[in-house]
């Protein structure tokens, strides 16, 4: 499996110089991809979790891609409706070009209703609009020019940004854990990405994640989670998430996401609320620690 680590790229002391420190220091422990979160408009809803200043994740990404070399890049994820998907097209095929290690598109719905609203895109449609955008996306990746007919968006004969190097397209990574996420991931993904999962929830997923493959006449999408890291005591029962209590337990996670056939693995050691949150020589600790007992 391949190890990637979650930017922090929020919160009091943020800065350019420490997110250039956060990515070589991925680097340079072995993570193989940094991946950066989404938020436009700053709401208080979104500020109690993840307080401004909020670096925006393509930006960001640019701004990696000519400081740390070797590293690949991604998003998770972003957030399809905010976002044209000609733009979001354009920004992620960019930013492949740009970095010597490509990228990868992180893919999801989003969570805050306060934040569509200021956006003016309807909440409750989000999961109709992400399927068509990403359709787009994906259309605007293989054909130049390209054209469109949806819902949601429609245009005729746009000249498309940069094509991938050597990819047809690039990979997607659609989050969540819901069915409906595990639907889109099979039918629009390259990849299944969910977050905070158990492994009850994988082991009954991934079937469903395959049979949905299957009927849509593609390759069943790569199991690629995003692990919350909590070291601490040992913890017990089945809706622990993968990726909490003892060291030993989470070397055993890992093991038990090779066994179920993970690609990639991305660990997160934001706790979830600023309070919690560590500063960066603990993060920096905590992830030597796990990729130690990864090799």
């Amino acid at each position: 499996m391949r190890y990637g680590v979650n930017l922090l790229n929020f919160g009091s002391g943020t800065t350019p110089e420490s997110l250039v420190r956060q990515a070589t220091d991925a680097r340079d422990l072995g993570f193989e991809f940094a991946m950066i979160s989404d938020h436009i408009a700053v709401t208080p809803d979104v500020h109690e979790v993840y307080p401004a200043p909020f670096y925006d994740q393509f930006v960001l990404a640019a701004h990696l891609a000519g400081r740390v070399p070797g590293l690949r890049l991604g998003t998770t994820i972003t957030v399809i409706p905010y976002r044209h998907p000609l733009q979001t097209a354009r920004l992620a095929a960019n930013i492949d070009r740009l970095n010597d290690a490509g990228f990868i598109l992180g893919a999801g719905v989003g969570w805050s209703a306060a934040e569509y609203e200021v956006l003016g895109v309807p909440f409750r449609e989000r999961g109709a609009i992400t399927d068509e955008y990403l359709a787009a996306i994906r259309a605007a990746w293989t054909e130049d020019p390209t054209s469109f007919r949806g819902t949601y968006v429609s245009y005729e004969g746009v000249r498309t940004a940069p094509a991938p190097a050597t990819r047809p397209h690039l990979p997607v990574w659609v989050g969540g854990n819901s069915r409906a996420a595990q639907v889109r991931a099979a039918r629009l993904g390259e990849g299944w990405h969910p977050f905070m999962p158990t492994a009850d929830l994988l082991r009954e997923a991934l079937p469903r994640l395959a049979d949905e493959a299957a009927s849509a006449g593609r390759a069943t999408p790569a199991l690629v989670p995003r692990l919350q890291i909590r070291v601490g005591p040992r913890q017990d029962g089945a809706d622990r998430p993968l990726g909490h209590g003892s060291v030993d337990q989470i070397r055993a996670d890992l093991e038990t996401l090779a066994a179920l056939g993970a690609t990639d693995v991305l660990l997160d050691t934001y706790p979830g609320s600023p309070g919690e949150r560590a500063d960066a020589d603990e993060d920096r600790r905590v992830l030597e620690l796990l990729m130690a007992s990864a090799s």
